[in-house]
């Protein structure tokens, strides 16, 4: 039954994150704001609110911070949606850690050295912003580095995957922010952001959620 419920709101959150895809592609705002907010709701369907309420917690953050970045240019609700999401990465983490995922130099390395240099140009190239997203960054760098263990270590690929992509999505949001300025590959780029940001999202949920 638990299985089968995960399941329906996997489908459902793909099909209202392909939906907010093609807005980006498109450059629909409107169908954008129809589509983005229901991802995580839908995702939160299959949890049980007992069990999974540390996850739940981090799930309604997320859904505050999708609603915040319908539009990534606006700075301050860039700003506030970095906030609710470093909530959301707080929760994972803690689960993470309760489950026993510990730290290790050769997975920590590459991640907080990708951090460092991407806080690095965002000090010089966006200053405004800066100081909030390298700290959304710092958080996320744990997360990944906590859900990175192989499954030959023991790991969830689920986990590892999920990981990989998220830092890959934000990782791409300040390359958009930073190095595009025509509408095209702005476009494009965001979908990439949305299409690797819903993936992700799947896999850690399912993989993070109770066992019943």
């Amino acid at each position: 039954m638990a299985d089968g419920r995960m399941h329906s709101a996997r489908v459902a959150a793909l099909v209202a994150g392909a939906v907010t895809v093609l807005g980006a592609w498109t450059g629909s705002t409107p169908l954008q704001r129809i589509a983005k907010p229901m991802i995580v709701p839908a995702l939160a369907t299959g949890l049980d609110p007992v069990r999974d309420r540390v996850l739940l917690v981090g799930l309604a953050a997320a859904t505050t911070g999708d609603v915040l970045l319908i539009d990534p240019d606006d700075d301050s609700a860039l700003e506030w949606g970095a906030r609710a999401f470093a909530v959301m990465q707080g929760s994972y983490t803690y689960l993470l850690l309760r489950r026993g995922a510990r730290p290790t130099l050769v997975d920590a390395v590459p991640r907080y050295a990708g951090w460092a240099a991407a806080a690095a140009l965002l000090a010089r190239r966006q200053p405004a912003v800066a100081s909030t997203l390298s700290a959304y960054g710092a958080v996320l760098a744990t997360t990944s580095t906590l859900s990175a263990v192989s499954p030959a270590r023991g790991g969830d690929r689920r986990l590892m995957i999920g990981g990989v992509l998220f830092t890959a999505s934000d990782a791409l949001i300040v390359f958009r922010r930073l190095f595009l300025t025509e509408d095209r590959p702005r476009r494009a780029a965001e979908s990439i952001v949305l299409s690797t940001y819903v993936a992700a999202q799947v896999l850690l949920v399912e993989a993070l959620r109770s066992r019943q």
